[in-house]
């Protein structure tokens, strides 16, 4: 069985939310990563992953982000704590608020960085690089031609 984990690539003007995982975390504590959280028991639903990438994104940072959001990939890992993990990628938009930490069990840091900030900082894992990389590409595709 794997635990359903989804992260949201938020980007503003040419840079993305960014955070620095609590160092309390059980998993990569400390590294950078986009903003998210595991899927809750809903029941029968829909856009549950939709929903579960807005949730995140306030829970940790307060940001408000557009209700379209847009698949980028997913993944699968073992968690440091043994847990099989499937990660799926949403790509969001900021609509409001001020980035910063709601909870310092969660997120130790916050941050708007440019696709190059991200793919050159030291605590940027390749997981978080094919991530970026992806909703970068996407981003152009979709927002580009309409700015």
């Amino acid at each position: 069985m794997f635990v359903v984990n989804v992260e949201a690539a938020v980007f503003k003007d040419d840079k993305w939310l960014i955070i620095q995982r609590s160092l309390k975390e059980e998993h990569a504590a400390g590294a950078l990563s986009l903003v998210g959280g595991q899927v809750e028991d809903e029941g029968n639903s829909s856009d549950i992953l939709e929903r579960t990438a807005i949730r995140e994104v306030f829970e940790e940072t307060g940001v408000i982000v557009k209700d379209t959001l847009h698949y980028v990939h997913s993944t699968s890992f073992i968690s440091d704590s043994e847990k099989r993990v499937v990660d799926v990628v949403m790509l969001a938009e900021h609509e409001s608020g001020v980035a910063h930490s709601k909870s310092e069990d969660e997120v130790e840091g916050v941050f708007w960085l440019t696709t190059n900030e991200v793919m050159n900082h030291i605590n940027t894992g390749p997981i978080l690089k094919e991530s970026i990389k992806r909703a970068h590409h996407i981003k152009e595709q979709l927002y580009n031609k309409i700015l």
